[in-house]
């Protein structure tokens, strides 16, 4: 028998880490005399991302996902909590180390057409992070783009065409590409096959996983599709009006869901296979404002186990043995079935 030991596999460490990221809004009151409210778009998400794996955040709209996805990107600061970026906290950096991690995290937006200049040509589109953040000279820079262009599956004679001039999917590529000009380390990908056909998500969504699997990139992949996060993600982030309420591994939030509302997400996702029969799970009530968020548990109002504690103490994040994160006293307490 051999004597060699056995060693578990050495995970990269995180390019990101969030802890209890916050994001508050002051907004005017209404009429003349009103007073200034506050808008809880994000409350207490802390989570990490790794080279090569995808972290998929869900919720209803007005959940804080796009929220996150701006204070990640750098476009909005937090109001609180802590954002380390490839090692550098971004609540001491200073002016200059933020340019530089800007071009650590890249965004691919929902809408590929809003999200590129129609009056650019395609060439000029990529290579405008180039020339804005390199000293590349001209010939370079057409070199990179072409470079980057055969990666994303688009033809070297698209370089001198308008973005008008591109299916859907085209679009989309044309913004993959510009998203990796600069050799990012971290996507953030806010519903990136959303406006697409379902055949043309397939396309797209197999290109994400061949790059990040050639280029070790992590992903932060904001969708409300949950049959879309089942075949991308690694990780399941729950969000309900900012917080996050459950987290856990794909596999495990999917066949054993913990929390009440991540139940009743699965439970309106349509399935292909017919011998697979869900109960459908109705909310009651509408999402409450983020400008008045209920006291206790934010989904105490619309959650069918909610008790006397759910309506008075917010949850704190409990570690299920084997599963992962849920924030719910019922989860807690043994009552969630």
């Amino acid at each position: 028998m051999s004597d060699a030991v056995l060693e578990a596999p050495v995970l990269e460490a995180p390019v990101l880490e969030a802890g209890e990221l916050t994001r508050h809004y002051q907004v005017r009151g209404q009429g003349l005399f009103g007073k200034p409210a506050t808008v809880h778009a994000l409350d207490g998400a802390s989570f990490t991302l790794t080279p090569g794996r995808t972290l998929a955040v869900v919720g209803e709209s007005g959940c804080g996902k796009s929220t996150l996805a701006r204070l990640l990107t750098m476009i909005e600061p937090p109001t609180s909590g802590r954002l380390v970026i490839d090692g550098l906290d971004l609540t001491k950096a200073g002016k200059a180390e933020r340019a530089a991690l800007r071009r650590t995290v890249q965004i691919v937006f929902q809408d590929p057409y809003g999200s590129l200049n129609p009056r650019q040509r395609v060439g000029d589109i990529l290579a405008e992070p180039l020339k804005i953040n390199t000293d590349l000279t001209a010939d370079q820079r057409r070199q990179r783009v072409v470079e980057i262009m055969d990666q994303v599956g688009l033809r070297r004679e698209f370089f001198d065409r308008y973005p008008h001039m591109f299916s859907g999917g085209q679009r989309q590529r044309i913004a993959i590409a510009r998203a990796l000009m600069l050799d990012p380390r971290i996507l953030v990908l806010d519903e990136p096959v959303s406006a697409l056909d379902v055949s043309i998500q397939a396309q797209v969504l197999n290109l994400l996983a061949d790059l990040q699997e050639r280029l070790q990139l992590a992903y932060l992949f904001i969708s409300h599709d949950l049959s879309v996060v089942r075949h991308i993600a690694d990780e399941v982030m729950v969000m309900y009006l900012g917080r996050p309420v459950e987290h856990a591994p794909r596999d495990a939030l999917f066949g054993n869901p913990r929390h009440p509302y991540t139940r009743a997400l699965l439970s309106a996702t349509p399935s292909a296979d017919p011998d697979q029969r869900r109960q459908r799970i109705r909310l009651s009530g509408e999402l409450p404002s983020p400008l008045n968020p209920p006291p206790g548990c934010p989904f105490h109002p619309r959650c069918p186990l909610a008790n006397e504690r759910c309506h008075q103490e917010i949850p704190a994040a409990l570690d299920v043995p084997g599963h992962g994160l849920a924030a719910c006293h019922a989860v807690e307490e043994g009552r969630d079935g």
